[in-house]
């Protein structure tokens, strides 16, 4: 089981890139403050499909679908970062970059798991 095959940081590529486009979707279609855009939806479209045919096609490595889902809500947290900067009106982004710092560091810990016991 390699850790690094092209297969698994596309997965988790396109998993980041379906809770970017989520929550951009989101924020596009129920937020005021945030100006209406197309490529939000056809981002999350694309993105959720290709997703799915990975799925479909291929076998997941053990361990792979819980760091696909901290994937996915590093994109959603990072979203939500970037609109709160944008636009300081909404309120602070703290909560959500604690959330992310930790994140990332157990995104890293679980990938160093997984070389570990790949060297085994």
């Amino acid at each position: 089981m390699s850790l690094a095959t092209g297969r698994d940081k596309g997965t988790l590529l396109l998993s980041f890139l379906t809770g970017l486009s989520i929550n951009g979707s989101f924020s596009v279609l129920f937020s005021s403050i945030v100006p209406f855009s197309v490529f939000p939806l056809i981002a999350l479209g694309l993105s959720a499909w290709c997703l799915h045919q990975r799925y479909l096609n291929r076998a997941m490595p053990d361990g792979m679908p819980s760091v696909a889902a901290a994937f996915f809500l590093l994109g959603i947290l990072l979203y939500s970062t970037i609109v709160r900067a944008e636009y300081p009106d909404i309120g602070s982004n703290f909560i959500q970059t604690i959330l992310m710092v930790a994140l990332v560091f157990w995104i890293g810990l679980k990938l160093r798991v997984r070389k570990g016991g790949q060297d085994n």
